[in-house]
């Protein structure tokens, strides 16, 4: 691990923070992106002293919240047309549609809060609360929101605890396997949900 802390301290640190724009906002397109694995490494040559950690969570927060806004927007803006043809119906009927955005009335801010923190998860909140009509200001805020808390937290953790990579690294696995398994498990939940409902 230490040849590749030697890599990533001989690149230009614009490279690194542009790697780490890139990531944090190729999450809300591509969930699966392990954003946290290189906002973390980022942080960690912070820690260094390579990096400025307030660039890091800056440009993390403004990328991942301005992505994030986007998909809401576009959602909002081309989602409900998308779905009404044929095989748009088949993927989410409006049926479905308009139970997820009763969904969406239920638990809006807090939700869109709490989804947000969970890996994979986060990436699909947003769309979805596009997809809903969730008014701007009720989707946005929990968006800022979530974004500050957990990428602040990741970054002031590994500024000021990390020394040794690997183990933040490995810490980072496990935090984001019992956050996967907690998205993973209302994923099912949502899944199950839509089901009964639909063969009522």
């Amino acid at each position: 691990m230490s040849e590749l802390v030697s890599l990533l301290e001989s690149l230009p640190p614009g490279l690194l923070y542009g790697a780490i724009a890139a990531l944090a906002g190729l999450e809300n397109v591509i969930p699966p992106l392990p954003a946290d694995t290189g906002v973390a490494l980022g942080a960690f040559l912070a820690g260094r002293g390579f990096l400025d950690p307030w660039a890091v969570f800056g440009i993390t927060w403004t990328v991942n919240v301005g992505s994030g806004a986007a998909v809401y927007l576009l959602a909002r803006r081309y989602g409900r047309p998308a779905f009404r043809g044929t095989l748009g119906r088949r993927l989410l009927s409006e049926r479905t549609i308009g139970r997820i955005e009763r969904e969406y009335e239920r638990h809006g801010g807090y939700g869109i809060f709490l989804s947000r923190l969970l890996p994979v998860w986060r990436g699909v909140v947003m769309p979805f609360a596009g997809l809903a009509g969730v008014s701007a200001p009720r989707a946005l805020v929990p968006l800022l929101l979530a974004s500050a808390v957990w990428y602040g937290l990741l970054i002031y953790v590994v500024v000021t605890l990390g020394a040794n990579l690997d183990a933040l690294l490995a810490l980072l696995r496990r935090v984001n396997h019992v956050l996967g398994v907690a998205a993973l498990a209302a994923a099912v939940a949502l899944a199950l949900w839509i089901w009964r409902r639909l063969k009522r």
